[in-house]
């Protein structure tokens, strides 16, 4: 259906039959197909379990021993079909006569990953049709092989362009709609996207077609433990363009956790953008005393292990709060060997914690938020998250950073950080703690030399498209 919820007048909608009673007779043997078969898992447990793409298939092809091209594959499958649900399920919902709410979920993924298999890769038709099917058998018999037979048939009687332009809405009449169907992403978000940038025009829609390339993977070296010059030469990858500690290894290159500096902690996973947040806050001159620093919302542990050791070069200590038990240990493991004290409770609640107010030198906010600047790196994110959670965040935003006010000293620096461009999480949330407190907002462009880009101030929202980082948003606040 259409973004309005429509369908155009110029389209008619082609006929399938309903899944087919099974049939008596002799059929093909299943073939083995374990690319498609974990990709076509991943889509499942995403689905019923929300899990979370990025995790889960990495652990599938390393429990099946997948590797080389056909983890190729099962990874452009998986992730490409997770990226693409919007868009796929409108296109399916052409091609079949029932309301997809009506289709058997788990066929409906087979589907998913059939239809992208025919419109966004070079598989052959045939090939793709074929091996859908014959996922379908494996797992069901003959039950419902016609009937998926034909739906992709369907599917492939037109490539994406001839289907967007049947389907889309007019550019002219509704460019937000348009550009939401084109490029996979809900409506709402390609809005967020829009007021953030500014425009609805071509810079719009290279941000979001960012969000749909396979992002690079980015390392952090560990300060006074080894360079970002050393750790580029001993991994192969580039020193970052960006960030002083920061690699970036070619997308494709595998799985970093097995790269001797990722096992040896000399370094770590974490995209240049939160890197940048993160030394972004060590950057504004205080006066007096600099060795105590807080990250009030540490889990999993990256932004608090890059900040404890650059504290600890000069001898300071970083309090850390999780208040989940499990990102709490996870923060720990994070920052072994590092001087860090970690708090398990909630960062809203500090004197349970027996944090007292006024006894911060620097404070990272990095509040929980709707990840919408990360979504190249979570591929079924988007589909996810719902406007209706905007409110509750900046609501949790709001009160994570005004504690953080009080609990910072005078003259002392507050960073405010989600991964997300939304208005409302960030450059009106900030507006409003200023307003009600006694802070002034530094010019945090100031915090990251040499990036083009930035705006004009005073916070910093970075942009894959811009600066090939994850969307992450940042404010330094003075009190």
């Amino acid at each position: 259906m259409t973004q309005q919820g429509r369908r155009p007048a110029r389209f008619s909608r082609p006929r399938t039959p309903h899944p087919p009673k099974r049939r008596v007779g002799p059929s093909r043997p299943p073939v083995e197909d374990p690319a498609r078969q974990a990709a076509l898992d991943t889509l499942r447990e995403v689905r019923a379990r929300d899990a979370y793409a990025n995790l889960l298939l990495p652990q599938l092809l390393r429990e099946r021993r997948i590797t080389g091209r056909d983890a190729a594959l099962a990874t452009e499958l998986a992730y490409g079909a997770c990226r693409c649900i919007g868009l796929l399920d409108q296109i399916l919902d052409a091609c079949i006569e029932r309301p997809l709410s009506k289709v058997e979920p788990g066929l409906l993924d087979v589907l998913r990953l059939g239809c992208y298999q025919l419109l966004r890769t070079r598989i052959p038709a045939h090939a793709a049709v074929d091996s859908t099917v014959d996922l379908v058998r494996a797992e069901q018999g003959s039950r419902v092989t016609g009937f998926v037979n034909a739906v992709l048939r369907k599917v492939s009687e037109h490539d994406e362009e001839t289907w967007l332009q049947q389907l889309a809405p007019d550019p002219a009449e509704d460019p937000i709609g348009n550009l939401a169907m084109r490029e996979a992403h809900p409506r709402w978000v390609v809005r967020a996207f829009a007021d953030s940038l500014g425009n609805t025009g071509d810079e719009l829609k290279v941000a979001l077609a960012a969000d749909n390339e396979r992002p690079a993977v980015h390392l952090v070296a560990r300060p006074g433990e080894v360079t970002a010059e050393e750790l580029a030469a001993m991994t192969g990858g580039q020193v970052a363009p960006y960030s002083p500690y920061g690699v970036r290894l070619a997308a494709g290159a595998g799985d970093p956790a097995g790269l001797e500096p990722v096992r040896e902690r000399l370094a770590s996973v974490q995209d240049e953008g939160s890197q940048l947040c993160a030394i972004a806050l060590t950057r504004p001159e205080v006066d007096g005393t600099d060795d105590r620093w807080l990250d009030l919302c540490a889990g999993p542990g990256g932004k608090s292990a890059l900040l404890a050791a650059v504290l600890g070069i000069s001898g300071g200590r970083l309090d850390a709060v999780e208040k989940a038990p499990h990102r709490a240990r996870l923060v720990e493991r994070s920052t072994e060997g590092l001087p860090v004290t970690v708090h398990v409770g909630d960062g809203r609640q500090p004197a349970s914690m027996g944090l007292a107010a006024g006894t911060f030198d620097r404070i990272l906010v990095d509040a929980p938020c709707t990840g919408l600047g990360s979504l190249r790196r979570r591929p079924e994110s988007r589909w996810r998250r719902q406007p209706s959670d905007v409110g509750e965040l900046t609501k949790l935003q709001r009160e994570l950073l005004l504690t953080a006010v009080d609990l910072v000293r005078p003259g002392g620096v507050v960073g405010y950080v989600v991964c997300s461009p939304h208005l409302a999480e960030t450059i009106g949330l900030v507006a409003d703690v200023v307003r009600r407190t006694e802070v002034t907002a530094l010019d945090a462009r100031e915090s990251f030399p040499d990036m083009p880009d930035l705006g004009k101030g005073p916070y910093v929202q970075l942009w894959p498209h811009r600066h090939g980082t994850d969307a992450m948003f940042c404010a330094l606040l003075r009190k």
